[in-house]
């Protein structure tokens, strides 16, 4: 979609002066892209408890944030192709010095070595790449997703959640960290604040995990939106309903601070509004569309 067309199409999203999204790479980058079009209006926050891939790889040798999250969004926002597949480059197997190893997640723990804190580097490689939208890590400390069963188990690391059968009774973070300051501050000032879609319980929850996010969203005058995911995901979260779903992150965080929900799935129990669209593109029924992701958000905004 033009930026001229979700200009003159969406009035009321266009005229916020300042958005937040909290997620994780994959779906919150395609929202940071839909939007992107609000250049420095538009701040993703960033899970960074990834423990797989090339990212577990640098986490387990160097005490770093995990990476793969901020380069997926770096990448999907990026308007030159050239730079995006650099960023997803990724190394054989075969490889002998770098097997496996993602070359945008090699760029961005390089640039935080040379830099005094790992939101210089993400911001230094934004501006090289000319992307405006501000990326903030959820917090620049290192830490895991740690996920307790009903059963008195815990599983540590996201690989070992993903592989959960159940939904946990408690999902917490394996220590407690400070939230990147100005990722708190912007959603103090933000005029709209958005989460999802994505991983329920491993691109999702995590920013959530941090008390102070919970805290500020829930006392943040700007309202909130929910968009679910497209298709159910491989996950205990994907067998529960929408309804389940949000009454558990609301549990979980200790809040309830959703206003409304973007979602094709009917549930009648949300004591909330619900806009219902199916924003999916013709060739991926689990992606969103641009165009339709707009018109969705304009509805909300009209709603509320």
């Amino acid at each position: 979609m033009a930026v001229f067309e979700a200009l003159s199409t969406t009035p009321l999203l266009n005229s916020r002066k300042a958005v937040v999204a909290l997620g994780g790479g994959t779906g919150l980058g395609r929202v940071l892209a839909a939007l992107a079009f609000l250049q420095e209006r538009l701040t993703g926050i960033v899970a960074t408890t990834d423990d797989g891939g090339s990212t577990g790889m640098l986490r387990r040798h160097k005490d770093c944030i995990a990476w793969g999250d901020i380069r997926n969004c770096l990448a999907q926002l990026t308007t030159n192709p050239l730079a995006r597949d650099l960023l997803n480059y990724r190394f054989d197997e075969s490889a002998e010095l770098l097997p496996g190893h993602n070359l945008g997640n090699l760029i961005l723990h390089v640039l935080d070595e040379l830099s005094a804190r790992p939101l210089d580097g993400i911001a230094l490689l934004s501006n090289l790449l000319e992307v405006n939208t501000r990326l903030l890590p959820m917090s620049e400390t290192p830490v895991d997703l740690v996920a307790e069963t009903a059963d008195g188990l815990e599983c540590f690391g996201e690989l070992l959640v993903d592989q959960l059968h159940h939904m946990p009774s408690r999902l917490r973070l394996s220590k407690a960290v400070t939230p990147t300051p100005e990722a708190l501050s912007v959603i103090h000032e933000s005029d709209l604040i958005i989460i999802g879609p994505g991983s329920f319980l491993t691109s999702i929850m995590p920013p959530l995990l941090i008390a102070e996010y919970a805290q500020t969203i829930a006392s943040a005058a700007a309202p909130v939106i929910f968009i679910d995911n497209l298709v159910p995901e491989h996950s205990p979260a994907g067998a529960l309903s929408l309804a389940e779903r949000v009454r558990w992150l609301e549990t979980q965080v200790g809040h309830k601070f959703i206003d409304l929900i973007i979602s094709n799935q009917a549930s009648g129990d949300l004591h909330r509004p619900v806009v219902a669209c199916d924003c999916a593109t013709e060739d991926a029924a689990h992606r969103h569309q641009p165009q339709k992701l707009h018109s969705a958000l304009e509805q909300a905004l009209q709603q509320l």
